[in-house]
């Protein structure tokens, strides 16, 4: 299996936001360090060359029960044509922040919003609040009844015939 190639580095955080640009990309970065280190009460660390991370847990693909890593429970990117924000989606909470945001795209695990986050701290005070607590959404997790695991696992592989189960 091929190595992840998001995972925790020793780079600086403090060196990746001061070299961020554009300008408000950077100040958007120190801005929301500090609101993610008071919120989740843990340092952050830099996930590949551009996430910086706070916290840390195991997931398990729902497309590809084989594939596995560890992940941050919440983090951001100041990109420089958006703010990339990931864990805000995975829970209720977190997704009805979403419209505080303003104008903003979703990819499959993250927000994307070229609006200057700062001005909305009760939305990024939240983006990082719910995602401490985030567990994997997964067909493996054992909250989930085995009957439920192996039917979603069976309309994975096609064997199903109803295709309006819930998992």
């Amino acid at each position: 299996m091929a190595e992840p190639k998001t995972k925790p580095t020793d780079a600086s955080v403090d060196a990746f936001l001061d070299a961020a640009t554009p300008a408000r990309r950077r100040a958007d970065g120190l801005v929301l360090v500090d609101l993610f280190r008071e919120v989740t009460g843990v340092d952050p660390v830099m996930w590949g060359p551009s996430m910086v991370g706070f916290g840390r847990y195991r997931y398990i693909s729902p497309v590809n029960p084989r594939t596995r890593g560890d992940w941050p429970k919440t983090a951001f990117s100041p990109r420089k044509a958006s703010l990339s924000l990931y864990g805000l989606k995975d829970l209720p909470e977190g997704a009805a922040l979403l419209p505080e945001l303003g104008v903003y795209t979703e990819g499959m695990g993250c927000a994307c919003t070229s609006r200057n986050s700062t001005t909305s701290t009760s939305a990024s005070s939240g983006v990082s609040s719910p995602s401490p607590g985030r567990e994997p959404t997964t067909p493996n997790r054992p909250d989930i009844p085995s009957a439920e695991r192996d039917r979603w696992s069976d309309q994975r592989r096609g064997r199903s015939n109803s295709a309006t189960t819930a998992v």
